[in-house]
């Protein structure tokens, strides 16, 4: 079913300075996930599986990946009024650049003027999760709501990592409070729950529009929805409820994937969240028929394994390996490949993400690691084994222990 009364604007402006440096030369929505997606995909998944077809997705920072991504990979039907359409920083309203969220909004909204929708959905665009967002829709009209925000169960002593929301009985939003250092207002009948923002807003035209206007005129606004714009609207008494996203169902959902959202935002969560979807039955599920998760298609052929002469094998094991990869007499295990990887003879990579265009030469060892794409390694290369020394060489290291080669790196 279509939603044609709502229109989508999808905040894909963000550095992801904690992601460093796989975003040395992209924005956090451009980083390749899962082999073959980007973190975008996940987001604009959501609202195509959900009837929504007006989408506009609001770039800035090192957009040029990004922007070849939603181009040639996301053309809907302009014959139907379907469109993924990007809206990149133009300075519209003034000198600056996006000051905030509710800034990136301000600077575009001749978008919501034109379009006229009777709702506006802003939604980040650099999660990982599964929503029918047309069921919190449904909750926002049935509340009679000026503005719906959704929001996660996490338990109370988490709550300092997260903008956490505080509900009455009925679901109304009475308070926000950002990084509690505090034990903040639990879950109604859930003493061990508090309820964290996602990041993700349906508000009626209206109440957005004149919420835009009266935050521009505040010279000491952060401009951001959540620092100003949602407290404004809760001391003008607007109507703002919380929808639970756990409550959230979509079709082919398992157990497992029920209120699963995972925010990638640093190096180790990016890694375990790549890692987990190596699980034999994974929290999320990326082969789901009745849940498709679209992205670009590359032209390439098959994935091939080669060679099985002694203990010269091409093998994986446990792995994920995007179309056009040669794994050629060495092993694999744990691991995700993006397209165009070559893994030659007698190499061993283990609990490593490696993306697209990396060739891993003869007798190399690589563990938990994680390798940008277009990146050569030599033969008898070791990476993740010695933390002083690839730091020596120039590459990264969380503190979760992964070594990250950045992006053409020459080794």
């Amino acid at each position: 079913m279509s939603i044609d009364n709502a229109l989508v604007m999808i905040l894909a402006g963000g550095e992801g300075k904690r992601l460093l440096p796989l975003t040395k030369d992209r924005a956090k929505p451009a980083v390749p996930f899962g082999g073959r997606y980007r973190i975008v995909d996940f987001v604009l998944n959501n609202f195509i599986n959900s009837g929504f077809f007006k989408i506009k997705v609001l770039t800035q920072y090192k957009s040029d990946s990004l922007n070849k991504h939603i181009t040639r990979g996301w053309t809907l039907s302009p014959f139907l009024n379907q469109y993924v359409d990007l809206a990149p920083a133009q300075m519209r309203t003034g000198s600056d650049w996006y000051r905030g969220t509710a800034d990136a909004i301000y600077q575009n909204i001749f978008h919501i003027t034109d379009e006229d929708p009777d709702y506006v959905c802003i939604f980040g665009g650099d999660h990982i999760y599964k929503m029918d967002v047309s069921q919190m829709l449904n909750y926002h009209k049935e509340k009679g709501a000026d503005l719906s925000i959704s929001a996660i169960p996490i338990p109370v002593e988490e709550a300092s990592e997260f903008g956490i929301i505080e509900v009455d009985d009925n679901w109304r939003l009475i308070n926000f409070v950002e990084k509690p250092k505090e034990k903040p207002r639990t879950i109604p009948g859930n003493p061990n729950m508090c309820l964290a923002s996602m990041g993700n807003y349906i508000f009626d035209k209206d109440v957005l529009l004149n919420a835009l206007y009266e935050d521009e005129k505040i010279e000491e606004s952060n401009h951001d929805f959540g620092k100003n714009v949602i407290p404004m609207l809760l001391n003008q008494g607007k109507k703002i409820f919380v929808y639970n996203f756990h409550d959230n169902e979509f079709a082919g959902i398992s157990d497992k994937e029920r209120g699963y959202w995972k925010d990638v935002g640093s190096i180790d969560a990016y890694w375990q969240a790549n890692m987990d979807l190596l699980a034999s039955d994974p929290e999320l599920n990326l082969y789901s028929k009745e849940w498709p998760l679209r992205t670009f298609n590359y032209n390439y052929p098959p994935a091939k394994f080669v060679w099985e002469e002694g203990d010269r094998v091409g093998m994986a094991t446990n792995s994920m390996v995007s179309e056009g990869c040669i794994v050629s007499g060495g092993g694999l295990s744990k691991c995700i490949l993006s397209p165009k990887v070559r893994i030659n003879s007698y190499s061993q990579v283990s609990e490593s993400i490696l993306m697209e265009n990396v060739d891993v030469g003869r007798y190399s060892k690589i563990r938990r690691a994680i390798i940008d794409k277009n990146v050569s390694i030599p033969p008898n290369t070791r990476i993740g084994f010695d933390r002083d020394e690839d730091l020596r060489r120039g590459f990264s290291v969380s503190p979760g222990g992964i070594t990250v080669v950045p992006k053409g790196a020459i080794l």
